[in-house]
């Protein structure tokens, strides 16, 4: 028998760790929390990867004529940015505005943000001696404290709302970067190295999980409540070399951090996206994680059964169906809604927002998925 809405509850117990400020609010609004840990909610609840975003005119506002990370390495910037999309949508969680490549950026890279081209590293690394030139041990409270700073002031600022996520980006994401030296296609530069390389792949991505780690438990002592692992480059690899150079070090994060975290109390959910990494989905669904994001080319009923209750799911709409009428959104939502279940579930994009989206269609995306999910509840 189904439990009425008033009814629903969820019961998480949260022990802070003995570092982490005690003057945070209280949260008010713990339902992304409750999803994560697959317990019933009243509601489906809604975040969406890139909410804080040029598709809000307030957002290119802000960031004119400014720098990017410049913009990253300020505290009261990032909080700024993180708390524009609440303001205008009733999101369930806050994500906090950083960039995956602070990381590469700690160990000593340099990486500027092109306009017209995107991120761009001056000097990618090319031959496997390179790698002695990334420092080897980051301290990651001076190179990074920034971040940790943007986190602890905003969970203040955001006075309980809703929860806060911090994130990173996944060793072989920030390794194809590096090498690449921007964006790229193929990842033939990154992908050269694993085959002519495997030893040095290993050993660089050995260096990002171990700084990783130490990021992420960085995040959670300055006030994180989540995370999220996002593997952007997994559709590049091929199953095999998913299993010898992505997926090891996806569980080696989420293990190392939640051993951390155990000795403390503290218990943090973590998320792992890996794009256009549906080969793997029955492997990352058994990975230490409990939420396995997922894009949009997985059919939902399909993943529900291929992860076999497990973990959580998060996702998976195509972000471009935000350019369709409200009334055809709504419509997608449902349907979208009806094939994961409204338990164990996070509704989300397949991928980010797109900076020509209009943000009346984003309130119309969230606007749906609370209201059709409280429908399926009361069923």
């Amino acid at each position: 028998m189904k439990l009425h809405e008033k009814e629903r509850t969820c019961i998480i117990s949260f022990q802070p760790l003995h570092n982490v400020p005690k003057d945070f609010p209280k949260l008010k609004n713990d339902t992304f929390l409750c999803a994560c840990h697959g317990q019933e909610t009243n509601h489906v609840p809604v975040w969406c990867m890139r909410q804080a975003g040029r598709y809000l005119p307030e957002f290119r506002e802000f960031r004119a004529g400014k720098d990017f990370f410049e913009t990253c390495r300020s505290p009261a910037a990032c909080c700024e940015l993180t708390l524009q999309p609440l303001r205008r949508f009733p999101f369930d969680a806050a994500i906090i505005f950083s960039d995956i490549l602070v990381i590469p950026q700690a160990m000593g890279m340099d990486v500027q943000m092109v306009a017209g081209k995107g991120p761009t590293f001056p000097e990618p690394l090319k031959e496997p001696e390179d790698l002695l030139l990334l420092q080897p041990k980051v301290d990651v409270n001076k190179e990074l404290g920034y971040v940790f700073k943007a986190i602890t002031l905003t969970r203040h600022k955001l006075d309980g709302k809703v929860p806060l996520i911090g994130f990173t980006g996944a060793p072989w994401t920030l390794m194809a970067y590096m090498i690449e030296g921007g964006g790229s296609t193929t990842h033939s530069k990154a992908k050269r190295w694993l085959y002519r390389h495997p030893e040095a792949s290993h050993k660089l991505l050995k260096m990002l999980t171990d700084v990783i780690v130490e990021y992420l438990l960085g995040q959670v002592a300055a006030g994180a409540q989540a995370l999220q692992v996002f593997e952007s480059h997994a559709g590049c690899l091929g199953p095999v070399e998913f299993q010898e150079f992505s997926l090891p070090y996806l569980r080696d994060i989420a293990r190392k951090v939640k051993d951390q975290l155990k000795e403390s109390g503290q218990d943090v959910p973590m998320i792992v996206f890996a794009k256009d990494g549906h080969y793997g989905l029955e492997d990352l669904s058994q990975s230490h994680y409990e939420v396995v994001g997922l894009d949009w080319t997985i059919d939902p009923r399909s993943a529900r059964e291929r992860t076999g209750g497990k973990v959580s799911l998060q996702g998976n709409m195509d972000p471009c169906a935000l350019y369709a009428p409200k009334e055809r959104i709504s419509e997608i939502v449902k349907k979208m809604l009806e094939g994961f279940g409204t338990r164990g579930y996070i509704a989300n994009l397949g991928h980010g927002l797109y900076p020509d989206m209009d943000p009346e269609n984003v309130g119309a995306f969230v606007e749906a998925v609370h209201t059709h999910s409280r429908h399926l509840n009361l069923k």
